[in-house]
This record gives structure tokens, C-alpha cells and sequence, in this order.
């Protein structure tokens, strides 16, 4: 009877014994998935898409205990991170933060990769309206006034670009007015460029100009997001007006044939960590707004968007610089 009862109590010690260890084997991953994801931005640290990449990688690895990194590979105007992440395993684990370039890039030079079938669409995380500015002396009130002015003054009219701007390109032919598009390096000089009254005005996002607009040395004569800016709404849009709209955004992208399972499950992350108040506290101070539209929508909004890009390019017949 003794020893059955110490065989008993071995046993018992044995068993929990190996639960101690299974517990300490399996605490960590309870806690924190060996998995990590990397999220490749193409662009220098420090601009939007790193500020989106962050918040989202932060949120991950809070929420879904999954270590996440950001990792900045600028270079190729976009194209070596882009191209890094297209030819990545399909794991679900390499991603891609991108906006509306990812499409222009390849419509006007050769890229290494097919914007709409080397990768899948994700969600789109964040929109960054674009705003229409002048300085505060400006004759220009309205956005009317400006293009009565230009009707007037043809070609005398200019305005600070970064590259191609596909939605002033839209908008001089919808509203029939020749204004002169200026190359910038970026956001700074031109804002520097239009408080001197070098250049008649500038298009960027809020953020850039929001600080001048609120000390009155700019004035915000219209954004093109498709409705006022919750926070903004004294800016009129331009489709009020009847010109045309676009909503600049960053989104969230995964290589071609990543599995559906794999797909969803990003996109569950990312609706949710897009959704928490502090993100949105963080965003909207720099113009950016949370706006989650995944999977399906997501890329049909991407096909039409490719669309409408190809027709402006052609129709206004913009070459790569």
C-alpha cells in the first residue's frame, strides 16, 4: 500500500513536473508568435507611408502578439522595395506599404513588376487628401476666382508639382484652363515658394500647409477628396464645384498568391488596429485620415484607379521625366 501511494504521488509529481515545462515552453509563443512580419516601405523614414507602417506595426504586435518591423528601402523612385516585396514568398509575412505611385510608376516607365497581378491587395489603410492653397494675399477667394484667372491669364498661372500630378492634370482639362505646372523637389521649397508669392499656388496634402492656413499666411481654396474633411469642412471640394475628385491613400499589400486564408487574416489585423481611436488621434494631426477598405473593394478600387490614370496620361500626353 506504501509503495502503491508512492508510486501514485511520482507519478503525480512526474505529470507536473512536465506541465511546468510545457507551460514554459509554450508561455512565450501564448505571449508572442515566433512569427515576425516585415513591413517594407519604399519611400525615406520619416514621411506618411513610415508614420502609417508604424502605427500599423505597433498595433499588430500589441494586439496579435506578432513581432512586426518596418523597414524603409527607399531608392529607384520606389521601385527596389516595391520590386523586394513582389518577389517575396507568399507568406503573409512580407508586406508592402504603397499609394497610389505603385500604379503611376508602372504606367509611365517599365517596372520590374505588374502593380495589378504581383501583388494582393490587402486594405487601404489611411487617406491623405490633397488641398489646393494659395498665399493669403492672393486676389484668388474661391477656387472659381482661380479659374476665372486662368481662363483669363493663360499659361500665367502656376502651380507647384511633385512629379506627375494626376489630378491637376484631370482638372485643367475639366475645367479647360492652361496653368503652368512647376516642378518641385518638395513639399518645403514649394511652401517657401508660395508664402514669398514666387508660384500662384501649391497642391499637397493638409499637413504640409495646415500650419501656414491657421496662422492666415495661406488660404485653402478647395481639396479634391470626394467630401469635405471631417475637421476641415470649411475647405469646399472641387467635385462641389463639378471638377473632378481624388483621394490619395496608403495601402497595405501582400505578394501574389499569398494565401486567401493568409490574405484575410491581414486584413482582420489591419481593420482592427486602423479602427483604434489612438491611431486615429496620431493620424489626423498629420492630414491623414483612417479609411479601411480591403480585399475586393480594395482592389477594385485599384483596377479603376489604373484606369483612370492610363486615360489622363494619355490624353495629356505626360512622359516620364
Amino acid at each position: 500500500m506504501v509503495k502503491a501511494n508512492v508510486r501514485r504521488r511520482l507519478k503525480l509529481a512526474t505529470g507536473a513536473a512536465a506541465l511546468i515545462v510545457l507551460g514554459i515552453l509554450t508561455g512565450g509563443a501564448q505571449s508572442q508568435t515566433a512569427r515576425t512580419i516585415r513591413i517594407v516601405v519604399p519611400l525615406a523614414p520619416g514621411g506618411a507611408a513610415s508614420v502609417v507602417a508604424r502605427l500599423l506595426a505597433d498595433q499588430i504586435g500589441e494586439m496579435q502578439r506578432v513581432a512586426t518591423v518596418v523597414e524603409n528601402r527607399p531608392g529607384g523612385g520606389a521601385a527596389i522595395g516595391t520590386e523586394e516585396v513582389a518577389r517575396a514568398a507568399p507568406d503573409g509575412n512580407t508586406l508592402l506599404i504603397s499609394g497610389p505611385a505603385l500604379l503611376m510608376n508602372a504606367l509611365l516607365r517599365k517596372q520590374n513588376y505588374d502593380p495589378l497581378n504581383s501583388f494582393e491587395p490587402i486594405c487601404r489603410l489611411a487617406d491623405q487628401p490633397s488641398v489646393l492653397a494659395v498665399n493669403s494675399e492672393s486676389p484668388y477667394r474661391t477656387l472659381n476666382d482661380f479659374i476665372a484667372a486662368a481662363r483669363t491669364k493663360p499659361g500665367q498661372l502656376t502651380v507647384a508639382t511633385f512629379g506627375v500630378s494626376i489630378p491637376l492634370e484631370e482638372f485643367k482639362r475639366r475645367a479647360n484652363v492652361d496653368i503652368s505646372l512647376v516642378p518641385y523637389s518638395g513639399s518645403a521649397p514649394a511652401v517657401m515658394a508660395l508664402l514669398g508669392g514666387h508660384i500662384s499656388a501649391m497642391v499637397d496634402n493638409f499637413a504640409t500647409m495646415g500650419e501656414h492656413v491657421s496662422a492666415g499666411k495661406l488660404r485653402a481654396l478647395a481639396t479634391f477628396a470626394p467630401k469635405r474633411i471631417e475637421g476641415l469642412a470649411y475647405i469646399p471640394t472641387f467635385a462641389e464645384a463639378g471638377y473632378n475628385e481624388f483621394m490619395s491613400w496608403w495601402g497595405l499589400f501582400a505578394p501574389a498568391k499569398v494565401t486567401r486564408d493568409a490574405a484575410s487574416e491581414l486584413a482582420g489585423w489591419a481593420t482592427a488596429a486602423m479602427q483604434k481611436p489612438a491611431v486615429k488621434q496620431k493620424l489626423e494631426p498629420l492630414g491623414l485620415f483612417p479609411a479601411t477598405m480591403c480585399r475586393a473593394d480594395f482592389a477594385a478600387l485599384l483596377r479603376k484607379q489604373h484606369e483612370d490614370f492610363g486615360r489622363v496620361i494619355r490624353e495629356a500626353n505626360i512622359k516620364a521625366e
